[in-house]
């Protein structure tokens, strides 16, 4: 019979590499560990692994219970996990993916007011994702995925929670500083900054340059926004980044935003969840919350 055990296993050695290291990860002896797995192989009529010289390679087989594992396993601890908050008097912890790098500014405004309402409830924050943030829902990593790029899925339901203008950032001495706004053939000069996300992720290059099939002179990537603006405001290059995100900067850095194309990009922020956690209270209200204007919160 299939157990979580069993689970357990396939995954730590896929993960570390031999049956010893599992074993130690596991907490159980290498022959106990062994005994086990060959006896679910003889129970299910099929082997897990096949030997190759020091390595062991999944089998057909093997390859479905390790999809299995990765999306069993995570179920099961955050099972117990929100049982065990149940039995110590705990709502449990709020996790949050991010996928939207500028949204962090953001998430402290909303997190802030949430945490004095919302006492016994704990928040995580994650970036990094196994699979990505939807396989990190539908893998119960997270609760919650902040996204300005959703995609529709049955059992998930992704929400609008703010509006915002992504513009283009320059120095306030740029020639382009008291443009109207800047065209994509401007950018064929410019040196530009974004994080470090893929182009086809960007919407400076799927809105604004693909289009009109243009490209900057460079691109740079830069994770950290202080680092980009200072660059931005020193004419190392320029940047996408959304509007209130340069407001807000703009008393720390010399910089100035720029609208992209006459009609601008207008963008949102969506907050993503499964569709069976809707009920939840304290995962309901932090949607809601995040629904406020920044003015208000």
């Amino acid at each position: 019979m299939l157990e979580r055990i069993h689970l357990a296993i396939v995954a730590e050695v896929e993960r570390r590499g031999s049956l010893t290291a599992a074993a130690d990860v596991l907490c159980v002896t290498q022959s106990a560990l062994s005994h086990s797995m060959k006896k679910l192989e003889q129970q299910l009529g099929t082997d897990i692994w096949l030997r190759e010289g020091r390595n062991l390679r999944l089998t057909q087989a093997g390859q479905y219970l390790l999809a299995v594992a990765n999306r069993v396993l995570p179920q099961l601890a955050l099972a117990e996990e929100r049982l065990h908050q149940f039995a110590q008097g705990e709502r449990g912890t709020l996790r949050i993916g991010m996928e939207c790098h500028p949204c962090y500014q953001w998430l402290l405004k909303v997190v802030s007011p949430y945490l004095a309402g919302w006492p016994d409830v704990d928040v995580d924050v994650k970036q990094k994702f196994q699979f990505g943030g939807i396989g990190a829902l539908f893998g119960y990593e997270i609760d919650l995925l902040v996204t300005p790029d959703p995609l529709f899925k049955p059992g998930l339901r992704f929400e609008p929670v703010f509006d915002y203008e992504q513009v283009l950032v320059v120095a306030r001495h740029h020639p382009l500083a008291q443009a109207p706004y800047a065209t994509p053939a401007d950018m064929t000069q410019e040196t530009l900054i974004t994080y470090p996300v893929a182009p086809d992720r960007l919407d400076i290059y799927t809105e604004f340059l693909q289009p009109a099939s243009m490209a900057p002179k460079r691109h740079k990537t830069i994770e950290i926004t202080d680092i980009m603006l200072q660059m931005v405001a020193s004419r190392r290059g320029v940047a996408a980044l959304p509007r209130w995100l340069v407001q807000e900067y703009a008393g720390k850095f010399d910089v100035v935003p720029v609208r992209l194309g006459p009609d601008g990009i207008a963008k949102q922020i969506f907050l993503g969840a499964r569709e069976a956690d809707l009920d939840i209270d304290y995962l309901r209200d932090f949607i809601e919350l995040a629904r406020q204007p920044l003015a208000a919160l």
